[in-house]
């Protein structure tokens, strides 16, 4: 698979991650797929605030630790929320993951009425779905490659996210379109762009993204900066260079939401820059809200 970025390369490194574009059918729904593969006796990673999460394990013991405190258990077949500031992930011992990240269009379609709920939160997928996720996780945990699980994780989004209502696109391209074409995003843009009540507009946003728009502002523009340093950027090659006010907002912003500093991130963890470069591979395959982050 050509699509992959990584960290170690055989079986045995620390940590491998490897990224792939989703189906053409799902890019308006899935983020992206993903396989990654833990072999230490304890992996204890800040996470930066994401979109929504589906993932599968192969081994669950760990906890996620949520910026607001809020601690939950990891399962064999998980759902994130979207986050609001950096989470901290833990897993005591090695694991196997897949998984992919959703979209607000798909995230409305999977979670409905309760996307807003679970912000900053998880839950058991088998709560939602019963015995047939842990048949999918199952399948998942014995597929012979990556690219075994890429069909059935294409074919599970196909099946879950069929169940929802279709989700008013002309909205979310609107949104995704302001959180990237400038560096620091104001909601006033937003409210013109759409043509509706600010009212209304944060109630969508907090539908389809889980936050509000000015957190939403917030996120994204920190998250963005936060994969360019880690890729070994700087902020004005990045067209970020006047996205914060002063040198001491950069820190506070990063540190919320990537959970590490400027200098940080310099000299990025494993995870970190498997992540950052990974997506960032993905360049032209998915859209610039996921590439750049």
């Amino acid at each position: 698979m050509s699509d992959n970025a990584s960290a170690g390369t055989g079986s045995s490194a620390p940590f491998e991650l490897h990224y792939f574009p989703p189906d053409p059918d799902l890019a308006e729904m899935v983020s992206s797929f993903y396989c990654a593969r833990i072999n230490m006796p304890r992996f204890d990673e800040y996470e930066r605030a994401d979109r929504p999460q589906f993932r599968f394990l192969t081994v669950a013991d760990g906890e996620y630790v949520f910026a607001d405190g809020h601690h939950a258990s990891v399962c064999r077949a998980n759902i994130v929320g979207p986050t609001s500031g950096r989470v901290r992930a833990i897993s005591n011992g090695p694991t196997q993951i897949f998984g992919f990240g959703m979209l607000p269009a798909g995230w409305a379609a999977l979670m409905g009425a309760d996307a807003e709920k679970l912000t900053d939160r998880a839950i058991d997928a088998a709560d939602l779905f019963g015995d047939w996720v842990d048949e999918v996780a199952s399948r998942v945990h014995d597929a012979a490659s990556d690219a075994e699980r890429l069909v059935i994780g294409n074919n599970f989004v196909r099946e879950v996210l069929k169940r929802g209502e279709p989700a008013p696109m002309w909205f979310i391209r609107t949104v995704d379109r302001w959180l990237t074409e400038t560096a620091s995003p104001h909601v006033p843009d937003l409210v013109a762009a759409t043509g509706m009540s600010i009212r209304s507009v944060e109630r969508m946003t907090k539908h389809f993204y889980g936050l509000s728009p000015r957190m939403l502002a917030r996120k994204y523009r920190a998250v963005r900066a936060a994969a360019a340093l880690a890729r070994g950027e700087d902020l004005e090659s990045a067209h970020l260079g006047d996205a914060f006010y002063d040198q001491s907002h950069l820190i506070r912003e990063i540190k919320r939401f990537a959970g590490a500093t400027p200098g940080q991130l310099a000299t990025p963890t494993l995870y970190t820059e498997a992540t950052t470069r990974g997506r960032k591979q993905l360049a032209g395959r998915v859209s610039p809200i996921v590439s750049d982050t």
